[in-house]
Order: C-alpha cells, then sequence, then structure tokens
C-alpha cells in the first residue's frame, strides 16, 4: 500500500462512470459525475485512507443519512476509488442487515409495544451480533466472518446462505445506515408527540422512550467503534418521504413478484423514523467529520470537512 495523488487515473474514472451508468437512480441526477468526483468522492477517500495510514489498523467509517439519501450509491463509489487509487480492501455493510428477525420483533411488539413490530428504530437490530461483527472486522483473525443479510420483502433475516461472507483481513469497513452515529434526546424532548402515530400509538412514550434508552446504552457502544463519520445531510424531513416514495417505485420495478409498499404504508412506515431522523438533522453536522448537504433537486450541493 502506498501514497498516490489527489490527482485520479482512468481506471478509477472509467470504474467510477461504469458504477453511475448501472446506477438506475430515480431523481438522483448525477449530471455532472466528475465534478462531483473531485469535489466529494476524492478528497473523501483522500482522508480516509489518510487516516488508515495514521492508525495503522482497520478503519471503520460510519456514512448515515435519512432513507433514499444515496447511502448505497456513495458507499460503493468509495469502495471503487479506495481499491483503485489507494489498494485498500473495503467491506460495506448496512445496519439494516442487522434487524431483528420477525418472530424476535414480534415478541418485542407483544411485551414492550406494538410499534417495535415495525423494523427500523434503535432497538429492533439485533445489537449483541452487531458489535460482535464490528469487533472482529476490526481485529480480523478468523479466516471466514459471516455478516448477515435481511430480506425487506419477506420482512426477515436472510438464510445463512446468503450472509456476505469475509475473508481477507479489511482494510476499511463502511458501515452505512440511517440511524449509524444517532445521540439520544434529551427526556422532555419525549413529551410531545411528533406525528399522529405517536400521538395514537405510543400515548405513554413508552416506544419511543425505550428508543431513546437503547441509544443511551446498547448503540452508543456500537457508535463508539466508528473512526470517521460521513454525515448525507438532507433539506428537510419531507424530502425524506419523497424519496423514499421513489426507492419503492424502483423496488416494485425490480422486485420480481416480492411483496412491496404503497403509498400509504410508505406514509406510516416513515413515522417511525420521523422523530430520529430530525433529531438528526439538528445535531450530527457538528459530529460528522464529513457533512454533505443535498439539494431540492436530490444532488450533492457542498461539503463541510470538521
Amino acid at each position: 500500500m502506498h501514497s498516490k495523488k489527489l490527482n485520479f487515473n482512468n481506471k478509477v474514472k472509467k470504474k467510477y462512470l461504469q458504477f453511475i451508468e448501472t446506477q438506475e437512480i430515480l431523481s438522483e441526477p448525477f449530471r455532472d459525475k466528475i465534478g462531483q468526483l473531485k469535489k466529494f468522492f476524492l478528497p473523501i477517500s483522500k482522508k480516509i485512507f489518510e487516516h488508515k495510514i495514521k492508525k495503522k489498523k482497520t478503519l471503520v467509517v460510519g456514512l448515515t443519512g435519512g432513507q433514499g439519501s444515496g447511502k448505497s450509491t456513495i458507499s460503493n463509489i468509495l469502495k471503487i476509488i479506495l481499491k483503485e487509487m489507494y489498494e485498500l480492501n473495503t467491506v460495506i455493510f448496512s445496519i439494516d442487515d442487522f434487524y431483528k428477525t420477525l418472530n424476535e420483533r414480534k415478541k418485542m411488539a407483544k411485551k414492550v409495544n406494538p410499534l417495535f413490530l415495525t423494523r427500523g428504530v434503535p432497538g429492533t437490530h439485533d445489537t449483541k451480533l452487531l458489535f460482535s461483527c464490528l469487533k472482529k472486522l476490526k481485529n480480523f483473525t478468523q479466516p471466514n466472518l459471516y455478516i448477515p443479510k435481511f430480506d425487506k420483502s419477506m420482512d426477515d433475516r436472510s438464510p445463512k446462505k446468503k450472509w456476505q461472507k469475509i475473508t481477507n483481513k479489511p482494510d476499511i469497513v463502511i458501515f452505512e445506515g440511517w440511524c449509524v452515529a444517532a445521540t439520544p434526546q434529551k427526556k422532555k424532548d419525549l413529551i410531545v408527540p411528533i406525528n399522529i402515530l405517536e400521538k395514537e400509538s405510543d400515548k405513554k412514550k413508552i416506544w419511543r422512550s425505550r428508543v431513546n434508552a437503547e441509544l443511551k446504552t446498547n448503540y452508543k457502544k456500537i457508535f463508539k467503534l466508528i473512526d470517521l463519520k460521513i454525515f448525507l445531510k438532507v433539506p428537510s424531513f419531507d424530502y425524506v418521504y419523497k424519496w423514499r416514495l421513489l426507492q419503492e417505485k424502483k423496488l416494485r420495478m425490480t422486485s420480481k413478484g416480492k411483496k412491496t409498499m404503497n403509498d400509504i404504508q410508505i406514509k406510516n412506515f416513515i413515522m417511525h423514523y420521523e422523530r430520529l431522523t430530525k433529531h438528526m438533522l439538528k445535531n450530527l453536522k457538528r459530529k460528522s467529520d464529513f457533512t454533505i448537504n443535498i439539494d431540492k433537486k436530490h444532488r450533492l450541493k457542498s461539503m463541510k470537512i470538521n
């Protein structure tokens, strides 16, 4: 592994453009493809590389942003650059892959609050498995490590034969997800319901208080393992809903008969995410190493480096 200049070579450019072309990204126009590469992805990759050299260990990069903000796409772009420019082996996985099984969430819904049946918020992930996987990736000793996969069309964890198999020690781990690096709220901020879902289904604040308690404990322990944080800042929560509708439209086109959600179901689903997303939009830019501002047309607009 050796240092390379920020000037990208033709191989990086070619692989990046090929990847962008394969992405059928609805309402996510990569119009100025090379401009975006130079403005956002190359500087971030360079910083990751420099941090890796300094730390001399597997680096965990936390990439967070509202639903439909482009986390998966950007994770894959960074992986291409880190491989082609810096010869770094990168593993990508999502916090979504660590959702509790449907059966586990059914038990939690019965025992704590029915809202925990819906995957998404802190409390609906297998935090023990997630913490263990991250630790093992950072201190890679075993030849084969398996990272779970979650099948959203089935709303359940995929069988082990479909899990991601890691055979070589990673240089970089990109850990992406909508609530990655989220911090808990103050107790007083939990009092007033944020939407109709909380007003009708969480009258005693049991659900949102438990979500907050999870952030203070199990998730805090996991997020402490992150070395660098990238925050994709959407214009407002309204756009999370709008872009999630587009995401589902794309899913319907490619799902081959698998279960998808209609617009009303999505609106209800998104309400589970509203409280924490708004809290993150207010607070996370101060705590992130990179904040990429996304405009109302779903384009990467500007970046702040802390």
